[in-house]
């Protein structure tokens, strides 16, 4: 644990919901965009925000920035291992750097040290040759929290997409789509509407696997034998709809009329989102004990460095984390039920 520091937010307590960010991969765009919203005071007057990561790092960047008040407190855990900061080089040393960020994030939430935690981006490449074994931030909190069943779900305004199917190579997608994951997505996707958006009953629509959601048996079955089928077992979850062919559904602005929006794969999802989210989109992922949402970009290794990186998706992950666990934490009191550290303990 980080020594004490005069601008630790545990010796001023705050009506403001806290968020722990971890700053992602130091070699990319995080730091720059956690900086640039540090000084966003129509941000921090709502949200108290708590870095972790390299307090060098973070000083380099709200440096250039234009910092315009107190250093901020930073959960240091640069000491952990031994970095030097390159801009755009992918390098393991920032990548067990960015790990142990994210790391000591989920710690603070389930200490409730923090209400929610909002991730910066990391490079998956680099977290491998760091020695992670885990495709992403999300199968890493997954384990971090002792959570089996969590959802991929990309958020923007009231479009949601869910993913039966993540991080995996599309030659193994018609094999992970079965009826158990089908109705596990519906059913994260469905609770976490409830819980975290505030929805009684929502709408779901599911995509199908095939060009043209099968076209009758012609380009696929697995519409018929496994989509339909699971859809069937979970009319109490939820309204759902579909399967729609994945292109017309989007084009048409069908996703307007529903709640949220189930995918079979990665790139049938989140292609159509980033093009409808503008930069406004959110990686948040259900299913956790704890809050947790990203930025929907990568690293910027390309541009790191060069102050050109947009905050705009930090920003929005941010709000979202911050109306998430408020309505977490109004539905806790309501109830009287424990708090996370509680449940831990």
């Amino acid at each position: 644990m980080a020594e004490i520091h005069a601008n630790d937010p545990e010796l001023h307590p705050s009506s403001r919901i806290r968020i722990a960010v971890s700053m992602g991969d130091p070699n990319g765009i995080g730091p720059e965009i956690l900086a640039k919203v540090l000084v966003d005071h129509a941000i921090t007057d709502r949200i108290e925000l708590i870095p972790v990561g390299s307090v060098s790092v973070l000083r380099h960047y709200m440096e250039r920035v234009g910092q315009d008040g107190p250093e901020p407190y930073v959960e240091d855990v640069a000491t952990d291992t031994e970095f030097e900061l390159l801009p755009g080089r992918a390098d393991p040393s920032a990548g067990r750097l960015a790990m142990h960020s994210v790391e000591r994030a989920v710690e603070m939430c389930l200490e409730g040290r923090v209400d929610a935690m909002t991730t910066c981006p990391i490079s998956k490449e680099v977290i491998a040759h760091a020695g992670f074994n885990f495709p992403g931030h999300t199968e890493f909190i997954a384990e971090k929290t002792g959570t089996g069943e969590v959802l991929m779900m990309m958020v923007s305004g009231s479009l949601r997409v869910g993913l039966v199917s993540a991080h995996i190579p599309l030659s193994r997608v018609a094999g992970a789509v079965t009826i158990e994951s089908v109705q596990r997505t519906i059913g994260l996707m469905a609770d976490s509407l409830r819980k975290d958006f505030g929805m009684e009953r929502p709408k779901i629509a599911v995509l199908g696997l095939n060009p043209h959601a099968g076209d009758g048996g012609v380009l696929g079955n697995e519409e018929r034998d496994v989509i339909v089928p699971a859809m069937a077992g979970l009319s109490v979850e939820a309204e759902l709809t579909g399967p729609f062919p994945a292109d017309g559904f989007f084009g048409s602005g069908k996703w307007k009329k529903v709640d949220g929006v189930v995918a079979m794969y990665h790139d049938q999802g989140l292609g159509p989102f980033k093009a409808l989210s503008f930069g406004q989109g959110v990686n948040m992922t259900a299913g956790l004990p704890v809050v947790r949402t990203s930025p929907d970009h990568g690293t910027g290794f390309d541009i790191a460095g060069t102050d050109a990186a947009d905050p705009s998706s930090l920003r929005a992950a941010l709000i979202l984390a911050a109306e998430v666990a408020e309505r977490r934490k109004n539905a806790l009191q309501s109830t009287g039920g424990p708090s996370t550290a509680e449940i831990e303990a």
